[in-house]
């Protein structure tokens, strides 16, 4: 789910495209309580590093609806479940203390602009929030999957002097990252999942903000479960295969899938063939709903302040 141009393979939208479908949705598949966009809110990629990314940010909602009206006019925040992690793996998210928009400027002419960010090691199972604002790269050597708002917008600040074959750089945006790049105290980086245990699965709590709240389902027996009319879910597949089951219908999931729950499906079972585990994510209606649904699933006050980012 990539983009307004990804087709559903499967389902009344076969062969359609997530642009072409999403304006035509009811409010069965959308759900009741949330404000409907002219495009679809959320994106799904697995992003292969083997080499380091270019150090760049996203500006937020509002700068974007201010100066990137032609460009969707939407912010982008985001975050990365680690799939796989070579040894020593690292992301670089948020500023260092001390840095400045001048000491960063300077930064990029000499080629430092690493020295700015602040270094993360990363391992396999482990989570990194990236709210708007937020100077970012990511390391080699990484597999991940990466859940954000729709949006394109990326201000490139440092690409490490690389050429393409042709002896171009890549284009930078700096005085744009400078514009909106956060200084002072950072608020993304690694998350704190709080697990919880039942006989059918183990279920742990990512990250919640006011564009989606992600969760890890783990399970090898079937699981029971229904959707909410208050929103659609999307259920992105990283290990296992098997069934779900729906109305008397099935279909098959495998590794790397993403799926789309509408609103109105109600009950379901995930029903694997092999020990599977899963993302799940969903667009609140807001931050107070998100912590509401957290309250209803059993987590204390402490562990929801923890996942939710504002």
């Amino acid at each position: 789910m990539t983009g307004n141009e990804s087709r559903f393979a499967n389902g009344p939208f076969k062969g359609q495209t997530l642009g072409q479908a999403w304006p035509a949705m009811t409010p069965e598949w959308v759900g009741t309580a949330f404000a409907r966009d002219p495009l679809f809110p959320l994106l799904v990629k697995f992003i292969f590093a083997d080499e380091k990314l270019s150090v760049q940010v996203h500006p937020d909602d509002s700068y974007a609806a201010e100066h990137e009206q032609a460009a969707g006019g939407r912010g982008k925040t985001e975050m990365w479940y680690a799939l796989r992690a070579r040894p020593g793996a690292e992301v670089l998210v948020g500023l260092r203390a001390e840095a400045t928009a001048e000491s960063f400027r300077r930064a990029i002419a000499d080629g430092t602009a690493e020295n700015c960010l602040l270094h993360v090691p990363l391992s396999q199972g482990e989570a990194i929030f990236v709210p708007a604002r937020t100077a970012h790269t990511i390391g080699s050597g990484l597999v991940l999957c990466e859940i954000q708002q729709q949006s394109d917008l990326t201000y490139r600040v440092y690409d490490y002097n690389r050429r393409d074959a042709q002896g171009r750089a890549r284009e930078l945006h700096i005085e744009k990252a400078l514009a909106v790049m956060r200084f002072g105290p950072q608020k993304g980086g690694k998350t704190k999942p709080v697990a919880m245990k039942n006989s059918a699965m183990t279920k742990t709590f990512i990250a919640a903000c006011r564009y989606f709240l992600t969760e890890k389902w783990e399970f090898t027996e079937p699981v029971a479960a229904a959707s909410s009319n208050e929103h659609f879910e999307i259920l992105i597949t990283l290990e296992g295969n098997g069934e779900i089951s729906f109305g008397g219908a099935r279909v098959e999931y495998g590794p790397a899938q993403t799926w789309l729950i509408p609103a109105g499906l109600g009950k379901f079972e995930l029903r694997p063939h092999a020990p599977t585990s899963l993302l799940r994510t969903y667009p609140p209606a807001s931050v107070d709903a998100a912590r509401r649904e957290l309250a209803a699933a059993g987590l204390k006050e402490t562990e929801i302040s923890r996942l939710v980012h504002t």
